[in-house]
């Protein structure tokens, strides 16, 4: 069984009173500060609203009929290291670089009513519907029909998900490969008695595809997490047919246990694992070339580690890359092209700069981001997508990620060594908790309790 590091028990009390009293908006995580004290401060709700007011070009109208063909439409072009100039005038637009065209975002379902979005997930299995998870433990199941009405529940876990703290609850979702045949499905969720982790398989019910199973739940994994921030969450199956698992470094303010750089602990890593066995009386099993199968010392489940908070990452389904989004502590967001066995340095650095030392540190063997940004154009990235619908051509290739508190969505495109500067593609006032693919490739942008986008051309 895996151990999680404890702390004496007043130290410990201590610390979870001083998460809860700065506990920030969103599922996705908001950056600690860094003071001497190392003690964690988080963003406020007031804060985050106040820096997307001020970000803000088109708000969502209040009435769900009234946001039928609505969009987002960016009011100024800016590499990520410069500060955008608000404007309420959206006809103020520059020339876009890099090639990259202007994006708007429209209500994809506008008259349904979700809240805590965190995943959206289409089936290939004919029947053209749509999975939401939303983060009090709750999945959603709707036609793709944007004028769709009513979601019914699919799945109704809040008994066993925690939801009441920031960065805990439902957080991931992955479907079987074989979905269509097996019913199998996955979650990552939060739970208490003791603070964890789970990674769980349930099962479409025999009688209505439209619901699962609640008791057919099998737990493939469980993480006891040292602080109730930092949980990572994000689940996907690679193209190689494995089951990816994103954790993050465990939480508090500078990484206190070490787990970023400890390759004996699952805290601070992605997961790669073989679930395609498992049953009552089997769990899952370790691909024999993971890249530390065998290594003393090390966990064998672990496909890459060096990651604070990986809040989304995805695979590229025309060149399997896989990319993910890290997030930073107080100062740079990071996007990574996560590698087999690579270190992606937390918490010797954060993005591209020294963390621990602060100067001077020792950078041998790290993977560094291929982008970031600092605190001038947000505090908290969820990433996304490589873009590979029909809508907008002149997107296609580039990866699509987003800010949460300022809902600015930028895009970078890759060559396999260097990334182009990233190019910001909308600059919205939604708080971006996840973004979704659908079949045709289409670039779903949820908001966290704004509902559904689907990005389409920039009129």
């Amino acid at each position: 069984m895996y151990r999680a590091y404890f702390v004496p028990a007043a130290l410990l009390a201590l610390c979870l009173l001083l998460v809860a009293a700065c506990e920030s908006p969103a599922a996705t995580p908001e950056p600690d500060s860094t003071a001497e004290t190392e003690q964690p401060t988080r963003t406020s709700e007031a804060t985050a609203e106040a820096t997307r007011a001020a970000a803000a070009v088109t708000r969502v109208p209040d009435s769900p009929a009234a946001t039928q063909g609505a969009t987002f439409t960016p009011s100024s072009v800016a590499s990520a290291t410069s500060t955008p100039t608000p404007t309420t005038d959206p006809d103020v637009t520059a020339t876009p670089a890099r090639g990259l065209p202007e994006i708007a975002l429209r209500p994809a379902f506008p008259n349904l009513e979700l809240s805590r979005l965190t995943n959206l997930v289409q089936p290939d299995d004919g029947t053209n519907r749509i999975f939401i998870t939303e983060q009090w433990g709750l999945i959603r199941v709707f036609p793709n029909d944007p004028t769709v009405e009513h979601a019914s529940t699919f799945l109704d876990i809040r008994g066993r998900s925690l939801g009441g703290a920031n960065e805990e609850g439902l957080l991931g979702l992955a479907l079987s490969p074989d979905f269509a045949q097996n019913g199998h499905f996955f979650v990552y969720y939060s739970a208490i008695d003791p603070r964890r982790s789970v990674l769980s398989r349930f099962t479409v019910s025999d009688n209505d595809p439209n619901l699962a199973d609640v008791f057919s739940e099998i737990v493939v994994l469980e993480v006891e997490q040292p602080y109730p921030n930092h949980n990572g969450g994000q689940i996907a199956f690679g193209p190689d047919g494995y089951l990816y698992v994103a954790l993050g470094d465990g939480g508090y303010a500078s990484d206190p246990h070490g787990n970023g750089q400890n390759t004996g602990t699952l805290l601070g890593s992605i997961l790669r694992l073989d679930v395609s066995g498992v049953s009552e009386d089997a769990g899952y099993t370790i691909p024999p070339d993971n890249p530390f199968v065998g290594v003393a010392g090390a966990r064998g489940e672990i496909w890459a580690y060096g990651l604070r908070n990986p809040w989304r990452f995805s695979f590229d389904p025309d060149t399997g890359l896989m990319w993910a989004a890290d997030v930073g502590q107080n100062a740079y967001e990071e996007i990574d092209v996560v590698k087999r066995g690579g270190n992606y340095g937390w918490n010797i650095m954060e993005g591209l700069h020294c963390f621990s030392p602060r100067q001077g540190c020792d950078t041998t063997g790290l993977e560094m981001p291929v982008a970031e940004y600092g605190r001038s154009d947000g505090c908290s990235v969820t990433g996304g997508h490589v873009y590979r619908g029909s809508d907008i051509p002149g997107l296609v290739g580039a990866y699509v990620y987003a800010d949460f508190c300022t809902g600015r969505i930028w895009g970078i495109r890759y060559d396999g060594e260097t990334a182009t500067e990233p190019q910001l593609l909308v600059d919205s006032d939604l708080a971006i908790t996840s973004f979704g693919r659908g079949l045709d490739g289409s670039l779903y942008v949820l908001g966290r309790d704004d509902g559904v986008y689907i990005a389409v051309p920039a009129e």
